[in-house]
């Protein structure tokens, strides 16, 4: 898919260097290229490249894109027409879209099609569901726990409070289907400890604007006082980051502009609600819910428990429930870095990787990449770092649950360049494994790991290559947490 994005200052669905050149003659790719939706418009709108959709549906299949989505493509006939696009090119295209096809089966007789035979009842099954909740359990990241979580079953009251409590949208993200059971934090807390405890909701606040009634914080903060444990529910979702355009139904709010976030602090309407509830003296748990990283500076330093727990999916609520009540031990790890303030980041349109992502930020964000918490505990040892066959190194390291209880651990091994010219990462992850361990058990783990993982491009060259020298292999439960190191020359 071309991109709404430029490359070397040509927008992807006009970069036959990147569509032709590398793509399909140095990649070998043999299937068909289509535009992110609006993109070849975007030549004319965007990037006024072009003077009308039919030059710009000429641009882009003259670069290599097949097909647009979009209304875009229904103008190469008056590009043809118009003597400025060759009806060749149009068959060209054709053929990489029917060879798919034909790859697929669409042209063969049912009955020699494996697909042909799923039906309806083969989908919303119950091990679809078990996969849903898996995955949203899986992807749940314990960002910070004092000793408050898991919840204990005794409890007689639960403040369930903030805009994502009840929302099933923010359970779906975008380019979502439909599911026919949905289940948003609150159903899922209510479900998890039954009739015994009481579960009272509030919205408490709307996402970003104050909220016009204005009386729905004030009722919030009196059902926090008369409860044992209050449960914020909150972030953003998808409707605040998107596409381009995404927020046009919406206007433009503070700190977010056309589908994109101009801050990525918490908005001030939520935590002010946070520090009132906070103010309450009763424990607050905070379910933070985004697709991107957050900077909730305050939350992180005086709230007692943070879960990030993404858009999760149809079974989200029950699996944040499961976690907060200790059903299931939490094992995410964060794919993203989360920074500590808007200020930290590099202008949005500056697209160098200078102190941008936990392989070229040089400061201290909030949580780490690959930051991760977990009801119990594991201790790293006997890391030992060779040479294997020809470019291959082989790592291995013994791994131990030294808590309490079962639970996974992300063993993480990050490698670094330690004499490395400018431009090269800090260090990058070029290995991980998700192990379970029981309670006292221990493991070693095995990692072969292909020297072209840290390969750099090389200018002199014209491709990556891997530079000679000493790198340091980094072991451990994040970039910012490294347990293990130990160094070795690669020629």
């Amino acid at each position: 898919m071309s991109a709404y994005s430029s490359v070397d200052g040509t927008p992807c669905s006009a970069n036959a260097m990147l569509l032709k050149h590398i793509l399909r003659d140095r990649w070998g790719f043999d299937g068909y290229v289509t535009s992110d939706c609006g993109a070849v418009g975007d030549l004319v709108t965007s990037y006024h490249l072009s003077p009308d959709y039919a030059h710009a549906a000429a641009l882009a299949l003259e670069a290599g894109v097949d097909t647009s989505c979009g209304s875009a493509f229904l103008y190469l006939g008056d590009a043809v027409r118009g003597g400025f696009l060759s009806e060749s090119l149009i068959d060209a295209a054709l053929r990489h879209l029917y060879a798919v096809q034909f790859r697929l089966g669409m042209f063969d007789p049912a009955e020699r099609v494996p697909y042909s035979s799923i039906t309806i009842a083969d989908n919303d099954t119950a091990q679809h569901a078990a996969v849903a909740l898996e995955a949203a359990r899986k992807s749940i990241v314990l960002l910070k726990n004092t000793g408050v979580l898991p919840l204990p079953e005794t409890l007689t009251s639960i403040a369930v409070i903030g805009p994502n409590a009840d929302s099933v949208p923010v359970l779906l993200g975008n380019y979502n289907g439909t599911p026919s059971a949905p289940v948003t934090v609150l159903q899922g807390i209510r479900a998890k400890v039954g009739a015994s405890t009481q579960v009272r909701y509030a919205r408490g606040c709307d996402y970003v604007e104050p909220s016009s009634d204005s009386n729905e914080a004030t009722n919030a903060i009196a059902l926090a006082k008369a409860a044992d444990v209050i449960i914020f529910v909150g972030g953003i979702s998808a409707e605040f980051e998107g596409e381009e355009g995404d927020d046009a139904l919406r206007g433009n709010l503070d700190g977010f502009s056309n589908g994109d976030r101009t801050k990525i602090e918490l908005p001030r309407v939520q935590e002010d609600l946070l520090q009132a509830l906070f103010a309450t003296g009763k424990p607050v748990v905070y379910v933070q819910m985004s697709g991107s990283a957050i900077a909730s500076v305050w939350e992180a330093k005086y709230l007692p428990a943070i879960v990030q727990a993404w858009y999760p999916g149809e079974a989200g609520g029950t699996a944040v429930a499961d976690v907060l009540f200790g059903d299931y031990n939490p094992a995410g790890r964060l794919p993203v870095t989360f920074y500590a303030s808007t200020a930290d980041l590099p202008p949005f349109t500056d697209y160098t990787t200078k102190e941008r992502t936990y392989r070229y930020f040089r400061g201290t964000p909030l949580y780490p990449f690959g930051h991760g918490l977990s009801y119990t505990q594991f201790t790293y040892s006997n890391l030992r770092v060779t040479h294997g066959a020809p470019g291959m190194i082989y790592l291995r390291c013994t791994v131990k649950n030294t808590g309490e209880r079962a639970g996974d651990e992300v063993v993480q091994v990050y490698v670094r360049l330690t004499e490395a010219p400018l431009g090269n990462p800090l260090r990058q992850l070029c290995a991980f494994d998700r192990v379970p361990l029981a309670s006292g058990e221990s493991r070693t783990l095995s990692f072969a790991i292909p020297a072209e993982r840290f390969s750099r491009w090389s200018k002199e060259h014209t491709r990556f290559e891997v530079f000679a020298g000493t790198y340091e292999f980094e072991v451990g439960a994040s970039s910012a947490d490294i347990r293990l190191s130990s160094r070795i020359y690669i020629a």
